[in-house]
């Protein structure tokens, strides 16, 4: 069981680290650079070349049944619940197979809508407290039910 984190603008790298450590926890912390290496043990932050989703391609060539993923990136997502991880965006919520395909389907509605329209405003609403919360919350329940297999 390991913890990935797709870091590139990943809010919660250290609230992650903490729960990980907590369970004692492999986590993994994947970017293309630019980012300070934790000094916990449990901590591996791995560096992959530049490149368009090369993090993205390291982190769904490993992750598979009984791995969390962490990644705001719905196409990696959608590769990771495929190949069985459990996956958190970093506001908590869990995408599944239940409910990926929709997700990726809006994801992809959404670019095409902005791809159209140049006045439209891309962005979503801010990281809050409460978005972090219910990571912390869903992350502990999420490897929880990893560990149960």
């Amino acid at each position: 069981m390991t913890l990935y984190i797709d870091a590139d603008a990943c809010p919660v790298k250290s609230e992650a680290e903490r729960v990980a450590t907590r369970h004692k926890l492999p986590m993994k912390v994947v970017s293309n650079g630019g980012l300070r290496p934790s000094q916990n043990p449990l901590v591996e932050t791995v560096i992959v070349p530049e490149g368009p989703d090369v993090a993205d391609m390291w982190i769904a060539e490993r992750a598979g049944p009984g791995d969390v993923v962490v990644t705001g990136d719905i196409p990696l997502a959608a590769r990771c619940v495929e190949n069985g991880a459990l996956v958190l965006k970093p506001n908590g919520e869990a995408l599944t197979a239940a409910n990926i395909g929709n997700v990726l389907a809006t994801r992809d509605l959404m670019a095409d809508l902005r791809a159209s329209n140049p006045f439209m405003q891309g962005g979503g609403k801010g990281f809050t407290k409460a978005d972090r919360s219910r990571f912390l919350d869903a992350l502990e329940r999420a490897i929880r039910a990893a560990q149960r297999g």
